[in-house]
């Protein structure tokens, strides 16, 4: 499954920021301030799948920008109905969003712990029904290909940098 590219109106940022490397002012925040704008102070009912927040915060992972990614991904967490299935899938996102970005900073203890907790988020997910008819973010995804890379990634004997996960292999985008 490939990424569809962030809605045109929504640039990719000038760099990636990387804690510890670049100073928190360097980050490019004019740039995630735009995707921001579009997340609604609360989803009524779900997150859809084609809100372009959401894409642009997976499209952002897949290109590389992993903090960038982590902070729109927790805008639309934030704004996703409590108790939901979007909800649990989005922290899971988060956390590998994260444990990408622990990999690049050649943490892979840090890495494996957030891989791991969100495995425990897509094995709960996997207990709750989906809807699939439904257009949310969690509605027909493919979960289970997520949960295998997962669980590949945390067998090895060690992680590197060039074991981050696209977190876009979830399914219908």
């Amino acid at each position: 499954m490939s990424t569809p590219p962030p809605p045109p109106d929504l640039a990719l940022p000038r760099w990636a920021y990387v804690p510890g490397e670049t100073a928190e002012a360097e980050a490019d925040h004019d740039t995630l301030a735009v995707a921001r704008k579009l997340v609604p102070s609360r989803f009524r009912g779900h997150v859809p799948a084609r809100h372009p927040a959401l894409r642009y915060a997976l499209a952002l992972n897949t290109a590389g920008y992993f903090w960038e990614s982590q902070e729109i991904l927790e805008a639309v967490w934030a704004a996703a109905p409590q108790g939901g299935r979007e909800r649990i899938l989005l922290r899971a996102c988060i956390q590998i969003a994260n444990a990408n970005l622990r990999l690049r900073m050649a943490k892979s203890h840090a890495a494996a712990r957030f891989f791991r907790e969100a495995l425990a988020g897509l094995d709960e997910l996997g207990t709750r029904k989906a809807t699939p008819a439904g257009d949310g973010f969690a509605d027909g995804a493919t979960m289970g290909a997520l949960a295998a890379l997962l669980r590949a990634k945390l067998a090895q004997p060690a992680l590197s940098e060039a074991d981050w996960i696209d977190i876009a292999v979830i399914g219908r985008m």
